[in-house]
């Protein structure tokens, strides 16, 4: 985890590419359960970290999808996506396209960053 607070937690996902999950705390089924507050929580994260994977990594893409079938819990996973990704343009659940060598910018440094602007 390399977020919490007291409405939703955000998790990095091991991947070829920069990938996060955020979650509602509370389990809820929908994103219609969830509060007005939690709502926007969630949206103030998705924009955060969406411009600053736009600006680290240089994106083809970024996606941002709710899948919740498997989890059936509040969740957003948010990706950049590259030409060069092994699934592209398919979804990171579709076909495999390619073998893939992105050499791409440290995710660490990513993270410190990130912490930074969720925590202001």
């Amino acid at each position: 985890m390399i977020y919490k607070n007291d409405l939703i937690h955000i998790k990095f996902e091991e991947n070829e590419i920069p990938w996060f999950i955020v979650f509602t705390n509370e389990k809820k089924k929908e994103f219609s359960h969830c509060t007005q507050e939690e709502k926007m929580e969630i949206l103030r994260c998705l924009d955060i970290i969406e411009k600053l994977m736009l600006e680290y990594y240089n994106p083809e893409k970024v996606n941002i999808a709710s899948f919740g079938n498997y989890v059936p819990h509040v969740h957003f996973h948010i990706m950049a996506r590259f030409k060069e990704d092994s699934f592209f343009p398919e979804s990171m659940w579709g076909k495999k396209q390619r073998e893939s060598n992105l050499k791409l910018p440290s995710n660490k440094e990513f993270i410190s960053s990130l912490k930074i602007k969720l925590n202001s």
